[in-house]
This record gives structure tokens, sequence and C-alpha cells, in this order.
């Protein structure tokens, strides 16, 4: 799997991609049918201290799947958009499952 991350007008953090990277290599470890992956990450001014922002992107057979969080610091942003991928994940397998047979 591909994976590649962007920081949008904020500063590269290295500890940041290798957490990153090191989650979604977990999801592809689990659905090796995963092509591509595109992290972005964003800095937003909000008044309740949450604007850490999480987008993922993931290329695989069908449409895209897309998970974006909001949270106080970008590990829990993280984590919180690849749970909501691996929902999806799970849901895109129950369908393939039916052709593969």
């Amino acid at each position: 799997m591909e994976i590649n991350i962007h920081f949008v007008k904020m500063q590269t953090s290295e500890t940041m991609e290798a957490f990153a990277i090191k989650k979604l290599n977990k999801l592809a470890k689990r659905y090796d049918w995963i092509i591509k992956a595109d992290v972005s990450y964003k800095l937003e001014n909000d008044p309740r201290n949450k604007g850490r922002i999480c987008e993922i992107q993931l290329s695989a057979p069908g449409p895209r799947l897309f998970a974006r969080s909001i949270a106080e610091n970008f590990e829990l942003a993280t984590d919180q958009t690849v749970k909501d991928l691996e929902i999806q994940l799970k849901k895109r397998k129950a369908d393939m499952r039916p052709h593969l047979k």
C-alpha cells in the first residue's frame, strides 16, 4: 500500500508520519486489497480547543473510502479516523464476499 501524508498550512512532523504509517499498516495487513492512502493533517482555530483535523482517503476496489475526525490532538484524531475507516472496510468486505465465491 502506498501512503501519502500531507500537512496543510503547518509544519511537518516525523512523529505524526510514523504514527499514521503504523496505524495504516495495521489496516493494510487486515485488508490487503487497499491500494493507496492519502492522509491530511490540518490545524483549525477552534474556541473549544478541538482544532486538530485528520482526513484519510483510501483507494480500494469500488468507491473510495473517506473519513475525517476533529480532536484535541492529532493522535486522537488519527485513531478515530482509522476506526471509522475500519467500519467502512468491514462493510466493503462483507459486500465483496458474495462476489468472491
